[in-house]
């Protein structure tokens, strides 16, 4: 071998004496070189086919199940119209407890609100009031950790992620109401029960009441169109999933 692997360098006809397997540029032995930098590669090689490639949270978070049929597709469909009107619904009528607390979803946030306050009870009384309105937001977002990442279906991860939206959409006439302590509670409760007026007044930003209502109504409709977007993206690649 006239050149050397390592550094390049060429042999001339003054390197004669020198041997033919120890390169005079950088002294290496070239067969041993060569025998350790194969045995490198091929280590490299057997490592990036027994251990799977590490995807960026973009692809993750795009991933199709691995079967995917014309059914889904469609149904999965109706219901990405049917949650784009409903936050539609929600959003013309801003922050109206007439609509939002009459709603479907109230229903079902409800029950999780008051687990909350069992759940975060140990914590103190503070977290024992707030644990009602943080579980209600957190509980679709551990259930979007659980389909995106044990059940490979992003979709019903996006579904989730709208219905944390709408829960934080929901909170927003409790907040606003915590001045006043007009609104009905559950279990007919005092207005001593009312969750957002004891925290505003413990840490004595009952003033803010409406701007923190504006808040979690305008940062709970953007998380729902970003949901939508999410899913129906994941249509579209399903869809041309199932053209090709």
């Amino acid at each position: 071998m006239n050149e050397c692997p390592k550094c390049g360098y060429l042999r001339t006809a003054k390197d004669a004496p020198i041997h033919r397997d120890i390169c005079p540029g950088c002294g290496i032995a070239i067969n041993k070189w060569l025998a350790r930098a194969d045995s490198a590669a091929a280590d490299t090689s057997a490592l990036s086919i027994g251990e799977p490639q590490r995807m960026g949270a973009r692809e993750h978070f795009m991933q199709l199940p691995g079967r995917v049929d014309t059914a889904s597709l469609y149904g999965r469909g109706l219901l990405s119209v049917a949650l784009s009107l409903w936050a539609l619904w929600f959003m013309a009528h801003g922050i109206d407890w007439a609509i939002i607390g009459g709603s479907f979803m109230h229903n079902i946030n409800l029950p999780f609100h008051e687990f909350g306050h069992v759940l975060f009870s140990p914590l103190g009384r503070f977290m024992a009031i707030l644990g009602g309105s943080l579980f209600q937001v957190l509980l679709p977002l551990i259930l979007l950790v659980a389909f995106s990442f044990f059940h490979q279906d992003n979709y019903a991860a996006s579904v989730t992620l709208w219905w944390c939206g709408q829960s934080l959409v929901d909170l927003a006439p409790y907040i606003a109401d915590a001045p006043y302590r007009a609104m009905p509670l559950v279990g007919g409760g005092g207005k001593e029960s009312h969750d957002w007026g004891n925290l505003l007044s413990m840490t004595g930003t009952l003033d803010c009441a409406q701007t923190f209502a504006r808040i979690s109504f305008v940062l709970g409709i953007g998380i729902m169109f970003a949901a939508l977007v999410w899913g129906a993206r994941l249509l579209l690649k399903q869809r041309r999933q199932l053209s090709a």
